[in-house]
Order: C-alpha cells, then sequence, then structure tokens
C-alpha cells in the first residue's frame, strides 16, 4: 500500500497544483490530507498563489482516493464544496498488518498532548508547519510539514510505502525515511 500526506494548503491554488503534480508522479492508492486546506486562518499570512476556489476542483479531482481531517481553520462551509469528508477530528487507517496510523490535524492532539491510541500506531499530524519523522517513546510521530507555508524552510509532503515513512519536498526529493516500526 502506498499512501501520500499532506498538510497545510492553506488556500494556496499554487501550491496545491504542484502537491497535484506529486500525487500524479507518486501513483498513491490514497492521499491523507491532514487539515487546513482552503483558508489561511488569522495567525498566517496569505500565501502565494491564495485562491481557496481554485483549490476545490484540485482537490476534488481525487475525491474518491482522500481521506481527510479537520484542521482548526476548516469550517463547515468546507464541506458543503469539497466532494469527500473533511469535518472528522481524526480517522484511524489500518495501512499494513501491524501498521495502524493515528491521522489527526494536530490542533487537539499533538506529541505533547498524545491520543488514547494503541502502542502499536503510528501518529500523524500538521497543524505546526514543520516536518517531523522521530520515535517518541514507544509511538513513531510523523508530520509532513506544510505544503504551503513551511516554518522550516522547504514545501513537504510524507510518503508511506513498504512499511516505512518518506518526507519529501514538494520537488519530490527525498529529506528523510524511517520505519513504521523501528522496534
Amino acid at each position: 500500500m502506498k499512501l501520500l500526506f499532506a498538510s497545510d494548503i492553506h488556500g494556496s491554488a499554487l501550491y496545491c497544483a504542484r502537491l497535484c503534480e506529486r500525487i500524479e508522479a507518486e501513483q498513491p492508492d490514497k492521499v491523507i490530507l491532514l487539515g487546513d486546506l482552503l483558508y489561511h486562518g488569522p495567525r498566517n499570512d496569505l500565501p502565494e498563489g491564495y485562491a481557496p476556489k481554485e483549490v476545490i476542483p484540485l482537490l476534488n479531482h481525487y475525491k474518491d482516493n482522500i481521506v481527510a481531517v479537520r484542521g482548526n481553520c476548516d469550517s463547515e462551509v468546507d464541506q458543503m464544496v469539497l466532494e469527500f469528508p473533511c469535518m472528522a477530528d481524526y480517522s484511524i487507517i489500518l495501512a499494513d498488518a501491524g501498521v495502524e496510523l493515528f491521522v489527526t490535524h494536530g490542533h487537539i492532539w499533538s506529541p505533547s498532548s498524545p491520543p488514547p491510541f494503541s502502542d502499536t500506531a503510528v501518529f500523524l499530524f500538521g497543524h505546526t508547519h514543520i516536518k517531523q519523522a522521530e520515535l517518541i517513546g514507544d509511538n513513531l510521530v510523523v508530520n509532513p510539514g506544510s505544503i504551503s507555508l513551511p516554518k522550516d524552510g522547504s514545501r513537504s509532503y510524507a510518503v508511506y510505502e513498504d512499511k516505512g515513512f518518506e518526507l519529501k519536498t514538494l520537488e519530490g526529493s527525498s529529506i528523510r525515511r524511517i520505519a513504521a516500526s523501528p522496534r
């Protein structure tokens, strides 16, 4: 199974289009969006290419392959225009035998305020706009970073394949790979 994780598009049609190019190149079985899809929120500057109405058809094109969770900048009106569910606070995905993924945005649960998930779960979140892939306690924690407003210098996403996660730049270059079951 191949999964692509992206977060914090914040209404940038420019970078959402670049994400769509990566989706086409990666050919994942599912695209997992970790929230903050259409709007920038009051604490963020407008991202380059800010055009939420243009982001809608870009994402809806993949509606049959998207699993999405709600970010702190997402609202009920977003669900009216997006053709895939996007209002859940979290989702649990069984990626492969023995690999359980807990996916959320990160404003409710985070590594410092973890959800009640099993010791074998991988915790995936966005929200901070900072990419991360590390073992914290007994759990692997992965944040794909931000597509449009990175706070760590590069726009990025993550790919799960062959029981491991790879952080990649929006250009597709590998940043880091880590096993999903590091024990």
